[in-house]
């Protein structure tokens, strides 16, 4: 990192740490990240971390204490301490993964993980069901195949996501490889990860340990996507820095910035909402580093560090003004964004069915409900993972993409997915388009089900598409578990989040590209509400609809919801 931000960061801590709010002081306190962890692991009273400053440090480390929803109030009335148990994410930069981690990540799920993985809405993987002694072994596992979960929670930069695929062209290779560079670039200094896990031993300097992040780090986490048009398949709007790529088949040009997306917001406080990014400039190649360091920078020196509920990016951009946010990220920069350059998306799903790039390599989607991988998965998987000599990649959308497959290969690929995967070609458009996150019973956040509900709720959807003739129409549907946004559903043409067991917030209108935030049709309602709700505007939309018009589009245009045109306008 470089000196000017180091130095910034020295003047905008020079406030007393009794005006920041309890989270800060805590960071502030850690020992860059240290806290007493070590010591916490060493508990044998408890399967939990004892102490609680301990339990959100760890998120730095990826790691997220939880427990068993599902068991929590019959242990209760037996005097039991909650079912405790972990949740790891891995960092997995545009979410690339060999066989050999692939085989690796199996092994320790199956050991470790409840024999069960997750693939997230953000190209990487989870495990859950861990219990606090196979904390070690899993990150040291990871570490045997070059992986690690640094930075993937936490107030910092979360892990980069990338449009997936980056083998069908130079351009692409080029995209990935940028997105791997900044991860690295961006992630905590700290030695206390390799302390803390490796078992390295502590070795002091004269340099800061955190050059660019200081003992306090980022007043919220801070997400970054790099997105190759026409795909936005990461909903790069959604990114508190998005990287749009501009070039041509022969190489890469530069990227335009999209900077201050974020869906989080907390049904009780209107003055949270979500937010798409607004587009500020061009950047070349060569700058992108520059432009990435200068962006979390502003957001590091100039972010709420009060109150945790107004901290994100998006707050500090409506806040400060966006002119004003893009002149002090050209000032870290010593110069000014270029002049953003034409694009156009036309999907954010992704594409099925065998495809081969101009390299002469094969790519098969398979489509992970929900990405669920349990152990029947696990097995199918496994096998594939054996014979298959290129590469695995995560979408966004929670599938998996079997990538750079030799044409010699394709038969015994193809035989592996005939046998574990009869219908694997038979999955529904609206399923295609839609995704979850893993909320109840691993969720401490999680107000209702979402990955274990989605799949029944789509049956009941599909049925009215089939009556309106609209079964090979593609919606895109959401759902959370809470309103803290993990699956994107403020973008979706039909949202939902969770409020109570069996209660949702319904929203319509979102961009079929993920263009446009959508807006709550109804509050706290139940599935029958929801259905008669849906029946309605579907069959509206089946009767009423323009050539080629999108259902979020119709919504809008019919009066049915009403246009929602910033962030700030989505709870009025």
């Amino acid at each position: 990192m470089t000196e000017t931000t180091v130095l910034d960061r020295s003047r905008d801590l020079s406030q007393p740490l009794d005006r920041l709010g309890p989270d800060e002081s805590m960071k502030d306190r850690s020992d860059y990240l240290r806290g007493t962890i070590s010591e916490g692991l060493l508990d044998r009273i408890t399967g939990a971390v004892p102490d609680q400053d301990d339990v959100k440090l760890m998120k730095f480390h990826g790691i997220y204490q939880q427990d068993d929803r599902d068991l929590r109030d019959e242990r209760r009335r037996q005097k039991l301490e909650p079912a405790y148990q972990f949740m790891i994410r891995v960092r997995l930069p545009g979410g690339v993964c060999t066989p050999a981690q692939w085989l690796k990540l199996d092994e320790l799920a199956r050991a470790h993980g409840g024999e069960t993985l997750r693939i997230t809405t953000r190209q990487t993987f989870q495990f859950h069901w861990v219990l606090k002694d196979s904390l070690r072994p899993i990150i040291q596992g990871l570490h045997d195949t070059l992986l690690d979960t640094v930075a993937a929670c936490g107030d910092d930069s979360r892990g980069v996501m990338c449009t997936v695929d980056p083998q069908s062209s130079r351009f692409h290779a080029e995209v990935a490889a940028m997105a791997k560079r900044v991860s690295d670039h961006v992630i905590p200094k700290t030695r206390a990860y390799h302390e803390i896990w490796y078992g390295s031993e502590r070795v002091g300097g004269s340099e800061p340990e955190e050059p660019f992040y200081g003992r306090t780090y980022m007043p919220r986490k801070f997400k970054i996507g790099f997105a190759l048009p026409p795909s936005n398949d990461i909903d790069v709007y959604a990114q508190d820095l998005g990287f749009i790529a501009i070039g041509e088949e022969g190489g890469l040009e530069g990227f335009n910035v999209v900077i201050g997306g974020g869906m989080g917001r907390t049904d009780q406080a209107p003055e949270t909402y979500p937010r798409l990014a607004s587009l500020i400039g061009f950047v070349p190649v060569d700058r992108v580093i520059a432009c990435a360091e200068a962006v979390m920078a502003v957001q590091r020196d100039y972010g709420d560090r009060k109150d945790r509920q107004h901290a994100r990016f998006k707050y500090t951009i409506d806040d400060k003004g966006l002119d004003w946010i893009k002149a002090e990220i050209e000032r870290r920069m010593g110069g000014p964004l270029g002049e953003a350059r034409p694009f156009a998306f036309t999907s954010n799903g992704d594409s099925y069915g065998w495809n081969t790039t101009p390299d002469g390599r094969h790519h098969r989607t398979l489509i992970i409900e929900n990405g669920r991988l349990d152990l029947k998965l696990l097995d199918a998987l496994r096998d594939l993972a054996r014979v298959h000599r290129g590469a695995f990649r995560l979408t966004a959308n929670q599938n998996l993409i079997v990538a750079g497959v030799r044409t010699e290969d394709r038969p015994a690929i193809d035989a592996i997915l005939a046998e574990h995967f009869p219908d694997i070609d038979h999955f529904s458009i609206l399923r295609r388009n839609a995704i979850a996150c893993v909320a109840l019973p691993t969720c401490g956040l999680a107000m209702a089900e979402s990955e274990r509900y989605l799949p029944t709720l789509l049956d009941r959807i599909e049925a009215i598409l089939a009556e309106n003739g609209l079964s090979e129409e593609p919606i895109t549907v959401r759902m959370s578990g809470c309103p803290n946004g993990c699956s994107r559903p403020y973008i979706a043409e039909i949202g939902l989040t969770g409020r109570a067991p069996g209660k949702y917030n319904l929203y319509l209108g979102g961009g079929f590209h993920g263009e446009r935030l959508n807006r709550m049709i109804r509050e706290n309602v139940g599935e029958a509400v929801i259905l008669e709700i849906l029946a309605d505007t579907l069959g509206r939309y089946a009767r009423e609809r323009e050539p080629g018009e999108h259902f979020g589009d119709f919504t809008i245009r019919a009066g049915i919801v009403r246009e929602v045109t910033e962030g700030r306008l989505f709870n009025d």
